[in-house]
C-alpha cells in the first residue's frame, strides 16, 4: 500500500502544477527543458557557476512575496512546494512585445552567441523586481553569478543601467499584474501535513513543521536533508549520487527566523545567505567581502548558513570566522535540544558531532567586545564564484598598554576541519602586539596544521599564506592606515 500522501504543488510561469510522483533527485532545469520543453532555460555547467540556468522563484517570505534568481541546475524538483517559478519565456507580453529588460538587451547589444542571454535577463529581471534604481556596484553583484564568454559584460551593464533609468510607470509585467493572486495562492500551497511523494523506489518528504521534520528523521535514519542544495546539487549533477529518501526544508519558516538581541544574533538553520547578509554585515562589517564572494547571487539566494555548517565541510566559508566569533549551535531531535559551541560540532573529516535524528537547528553568534579586532581572508584561484583554497578569520583583543589579553584564530582548508589556530594563539596571549611577537608566533603554525596538497594549492603555499595572513592583519589592525576597525567604531 502505498505510503504517498498529497503532491508537490506550485506555480510554473501562469500554469498552477500538481506533481504525485517526483524522482528524489530530478532537477529542475531537466524537468524544465525535457519534460516541459521550456528550452530558454540552458544548462551550462551543471553546478551553478555560469548562471546559464538561471531562472526566479516566488516564495511567501516574511509575509510578503518575494522574487530571487536561482540556478535551476542544482536545484531539486522536490523543493518547489509552494513557490512560483518564472522562466524566460514568460517576460514577453501575449502579443511579443519584449520586456523592457529584453528590449535593453537588444538596444545594447548585450548578446552575441545568445546561449547565456536568457540567464543574463532572468538575473536583470530579478533585480529589476526588487530594486528600481540600483548603483552599477548592485548592477554588478547581480550579474556575479553569470558568465559570458563572447560579449564582455560593458553592453549588459549599460542595458541594466538604462532599463532601470527609464523605468516606465506602466509596463506589461507578468508578475507585478498578478502578484496579489499568486501570493494569495502560494500561502495556500504551504503544506499543513508533512508530503510524502514517490516515483518508483525513490520518495522525496516535505514537513509541514519542524515537529514534523524531528518525527521524519527519527524514523529515516537515512535520510538526506536538503535546504539550498547548493553543495547536494553537485552530488546528484557530478557524482550521480542515487540519494534516497530525500526530506526538503528550504520552506519551513521557523528555520527562517533571525534574532537580534543586546547580545547578539540567532539565525535560524534555513536563512539565505541573502536574507542574513544585511544583518550580520552591520553587526559584523568584516564579513561583508567574505559573504559577496560566496558564489554568485544565485547561489546566495539559494544557500544557507546552517547547511554551510552542517554539511561538515573542512572549506566552507562560513565556520572559521563563526567559530572565531565564538558562535554556538543548536541541534534539535525529537528527544529535545541541546547547544554547543560550533568549534566542536566539527570532530574530524567527514564526522560531525550530530546524533541520529539531529538537525541543525539555529546558530547564536554574540556580539564582539568593545575594542576588539577582527577580519576574515579568503583564498581563492579566482576572486567571485570560488571555493576557497583556505579562509582564515582573527580575532585579537589588546589591552590599555597593548598586550594581547584575547586571541582567536581559525581556518579553512588547512586540516580535515575548519580549526583553530591553538598553538599560535598561545605564542599571542600576554604579548605585545608587535612585529617581533608576530615573527616569534609564525613557527607555530607548523604545530597546529599539516595541510594537503590538492588542485585548489600545495600544502607548502597553504602554510606559508596562513603565515603571511597572520602579518597582513597585524598591520592592518596598526599604523595611521590601518585598515581593520575595531568594534567599537562599528557597534
Amino acid at each position: 500500500m502505498s505510503t504517498d500522501t498529497g503532491s508537490i504543488r506550485f506555480i510554473l510561469n501562469g500554469e498552477d502544477i500538481s506533481l504525485r510522483h517526483v524522482p528524489p533527485t530530478r532537477t529542475l532545469l531537466d524537468w524544465l527543458r525535457l519534460t516541459r520543453r521550456l528550452t530558454g532555460t540552458k544548462e551550462g555547467c551543471g553546478e551553478g557557476d555560469c548562471g546559464a540556468c538561471t531562472v526566479l522563484v516566488g516564495r511567501v517570505v516574511e509575509g510578503r512575496l518575494a522574487y530571487e534568481s536561482v540556478n535551476a541546475c542544482i536545484r531539486l524538483l522536490g523543493s518547489m512546494n509552494a513557490t512560483h517559478i518564472v522562466t524566460v519565456e514568460h517576460m514577453a507580453g501575449g502579443d511579443g512585445v519584449l520586456h523592457p529588460v529584453q528590449q535593453a538587451m537588444v538596444d545594447y547589444h548585450g548578446s552575441q552567441c545568445g546561449f547565456c542571454t536568457p540567464g543574463f535577463v532572468m538575473s536583470l529581471y530579478g533585480l529589476w523586481l526588487s530594486e528600481p534604481a540600483p548603483s552599477r556596484a548592485r548592477i554588478e553583484k547581480a550579474l556575479q553569478g553569470n558568465l559570458c564568454r563572447c560579449t564582455g559584460y560593458e553592453p549588459i551593464i549599460r542595458a541594466a543601467e538604462a532599463v532601470a533609468a527609464a523605468r516606465p510607470s506602466a509596463v506589461f509585467d507578468p508578475i507585478e499584474r498578478v502578484r496579489t493572486e499568486i501570493f494569495a495562492k502560494l500561502k495556500s500551497l504551504a503544506p499543513q501535513d508533512t508530503i510524502r511523494v514517490s516515483d518508483g523506489d525513490g520518495r522525496v518528504i516535505v514537513p509541514a513543521s519542524l515537529d514534523g521534520l524531528a518525527a521524519v528523521l527519527a524514523e529515516e535514519s537515512k535520510a538526506t536533508v536538503i535546504a539550498g542544495s547548493t553543495d547536494v546539487g553537485l552530488w546528484v549533477t557530478k557524482q550521480f549520487r542515487d540519494l534516497n529518501p530525500v526530506v526538503f526544508i528550504n520552506h519551513l519558516a521557523e528555520l527562517q527566523t533571525i534574532e537580534q538581541t543586546a547580545a547578539g544574533i540567532r539565525i535560524g538553520a534555513g536563512v539565505t545567505y541573502s536574507q542574513a547578509f544585511a544583518t550580520l554585515c552591520r553587526r559584523f562589517p568584516a564579513l561583508r567581502p567574505l559573504i559577496d564572494r560566496i558564489g554568485g547571487e544565485q547561489v546566495r539566494n539559494m544557500g544557507t548558513i546552517g547547511g554551510n555548517i552542517a554539511n561538515g565541510s573542512p572549506i566552507g566559508d562560513t565556520p572559521p570566522a563563526l567559530i572565531a566569533l565564538g558562535a554556538t549551535l543548536a541541534l534539535r531531535s525529537r528527544e529535545g535540544r541541546r547547544e554547543l559551541p560550533l568549534e566542536s560540532y566539527f570532530i574530524e573529516y567527514g564526522r560531525q558531532d550530530r546524533r541520529p535524528g539531529e538537525f541543525v537547528e539555529s546558530l547564536f553568534v554574540p556580539d564582539l567586545p568593545a575594542g576588539t579586532d577582527f577580519a576574515v581572508y579568503k583564498i581563492s584561484k579566482r576572486r567571485d564564484e570560488d571555493i576557497s583554497a583556505l579562509c582564515a578569520a582573527f580575532r585579537v583583543m589588546l589591552s590599555p598598554e597593548g598586550t594581547v589579553t584575547d586571541a582567536r584564530l581559525c581556518f579553512g582548508g588547512m586540516a580535515g576541519t575548519p580549526k583553530r589556530a591553538a598553538t599560535v594563539e598561545a605564542a599571542l596571549l600576554g604579548k605585545p602586539w608587535s612585529q617581533a611577537t608576530i615573527d616569534a608566533a609564525r613557527p607555530a603554525f607548523e604545530a597546529d596544521y599539516k595541510p594537503l596538497t590538492d588542485w585548489r594549492a600545495t600544502a607548502e603555499y597553504r602554510l606559508l599564506t596562513a603565515k603571511n595572513l597572520l602579518t597582513r592583519f597585524f598591520l592592518e589592525t596598526t599604523g595611521e592606515t590601518a585598515q581593520v576597525r575595531r568594534f567599537e567604531d562599528v557597534a
